[in-house]
């Protein structure tokens, strides 16, 4: 899939002057040649106090269109490092460290752990203010004390500086940096457009995280480049998303499963929000979306939903279901959307179709290595190809399915078991709104399948009734050994299921 675009500066250029660009419920929008303006005001005034282009400057800031229009001057002018604002101070102490940032930039007021552990470190602090009266993501910098020095080089960035650095998850090791270029980002938003047909008069609803590379990418880049209009939430709230659509009238949202889940148990008491502000389609992303989900979501909303397969690794997206009227296969993340994606056998052989290997990928939007990091590097690049760690299969006409991630396949006694064929057999029972299937160590077999169920409102089950249900359906050593019912389904901070150390963190391993 070719790019229009090398640089976000070439992406940002397509929208017209007077079209809306950002927006926020209760905020007046702003169009796209306030959007610049405040693109290069921000840029000069970095510049003055000595940060240009490849310095790291990491955002501690909340969901919101100053966010968002802070991430595009910085990631144009400089590299942004965006952070999660939840995190603690010792979180804080390692990322900013890791990152080696010259500056941090945090809203005026705020009693963030990342401020003070910010001045303990040297490390330059930038007030933002807010000023949405003027427009939503409109904002004026201000620097508190030392300048960061002497400015490198200035201006625009080009092709291949660093336009975003994030850390890997980090689940089973310390987090990986994954720098990605002017390049690798625009590529991945054009592609993202592309596969959606987005248009200028589309307007987004984005209720991700936007210090996470589903949010930043598809939730905000995507829609830009098409010149397109994007309202900013202030985080993902349930009680609060048919409000925005009744204010925001999107014809789109991007969501990871758990969030659209979510938002389905509150559909039903919301059909005339949906009626009156109809969806051109649904996008997921992130992790894997039950089958029967994905049937419930596009019967409430009349609109299809549209399966995507990403990572931080390919600035996010790699694979997508189309859009009707092509064809849509439920259960997979589709077709190829972006880099070359191809099967991988244990020798490093391109597998044909219908054989399951390793998901591989390159292309334009994938990066070209961690930083810093020479054996992570030669462990994840295998001939020109970037080994994604996800087990699947590709059909004949192309369509990936992810069968499992390498790290998260539990093994028991020997054999090899898909948390994700658990997770599909338990969403068929009746009385299950969300499960999620993870390894527990066990002495003598390595590891026994658990479960975390959470039962829909008004239904019962025991752990008996769902072991005899998913017995009827798998083979014995696949069916569940342990099964606990939570209210919630535990996550990480971008909504993403963690398998990985879940039996550690709910204390049974």
């Amino acid at each position: 899939m070719s790019t229009r675009f090398s640089t976000l500066t070439e992406l940002l250029s397509t929208g017209e002057d007077g079209a809306p660009a950002l927006g926020a419920p209760g905020l007046p929008d702003l169009d796209y040649a306030g959007l610049r303006r405040q693109i290069i005001q921000t840029i000069a005034l970095l510049n003055g106090i000595g940060i240009g282009r490849n310095d790291r400057v990491a955002l501690v800031l909340k969901n919101g269109p100053e966010m968002a229009s802070a991430f595009l001057a910085v990631a144009l002018g400089a590299t942004a490092a965006p952070l999660n604002p939840a995190y603690r101070a010792d979180e804080f102490e390692f990322y900013l460290s890791d990152l080696k940032a010259r500056a941090l930039i945090v809203e005026r007021g705020s009693d963030s752990p990342a401020r003070t552990v910010a001045a303990q470190m040297g490390i330059a602090i930038i007030e933002l203010v807010a000023n949405g009266e003027s427009g939503a993501g409109r904002f004026t910098l201000h620097l508190v004390g030392h300048a960061p020095g002497k400015l490198g080089r200035g201006g625009f960035a080009a092709v291949d500086d660093i336009a975003l650095i994030l850390h890997t998850s980090g689940t089973t090791s310390r987090p990986k940096i994954v720098p990605l270029s002017q390049r690798n980002v625009a590529a991945s938003a054009a592609n993202i457009s592309q596969v959606l047909r987005l248009i200028k008069e589309d307007r987004g609803l984005n209720i991700m995280p936007l210090f996470h590379i589903h949010g930043l990418i598809a939730g905000l880049l995507a829609p830009l480049s098409a010149g397109s209009y994007v309202s900013c939430s202030p985080g993902f709230n349930a009680l609060r998303f048919f409000a925005w659509m009744e204010a925001v009238a999107p014809t789109w949202y991007t969501a990871v499963p758990t969030m659209h889940q979510v938002i389905l148990t509150r559909a039903a008491q919301n059909r005339e929000v949906i009626a009156r502000h109809p969806l051109r389609f649904l996008r997921s992303s992130s992790s894997s979306m039950p089958t029967k989900v994905i049937s419930e979501l596009e019967a409430v909303f009349d609109a299809p939903l549209i399966e995507s397969y990403g990572m931080t690794e390919a600035a996010h997206q790699m694979c997508s279901n189309p859009l009707p009227p092509a064809g849509r296969k439920p259960g997979t993340v589709g077709l190829a959307a972006g880099p070359e994606v191809a099967i991988m056998g244990e020798h490093g052989e391109i597998l044909p179709p219908n054989v399951t290997g390793e998901i591989v990928i390159r292309g334009t939007n994938v990066t070209q290595g961690y930083e810093n990091n020479p054996k992570a590097n030669a462990e994840a690049f295998r001939e020109g190809w970037f080994r994604t760690g996800d087990q699947g299969v590709m059909d004949e006409e192309g369509y990936f399915t992810i069968t499992g991630r390498l790290k998260e396949i539990i093994i028991r006694g020997g054999e090899k078991i898909s948390p994700r064929e658990v997770d599909e057999v338990l969403m068929d029972h009746p009385a299950i709104l969300q499960v999620v299937t993870f390894g527990i160590p066990h002495e003598k077999l390595g590891e026994e399948v658990g479960v975390v169920v959470v039962l829909r409102e008004t239904q019962t089950a025991t752990e008996q009734e769902i072991r005899e249900f998913a017995a009827l359906r798998l083979a014995d050593f696949k069916v569940p050994r342990k099964v606990l019912f939570m209210t919630e389904i535990p996550k990480g901070a971008t909504g993403k299921l963690q398998r990985i150390g879940l039996a550690q963190k709910l204390g049974i391993a």
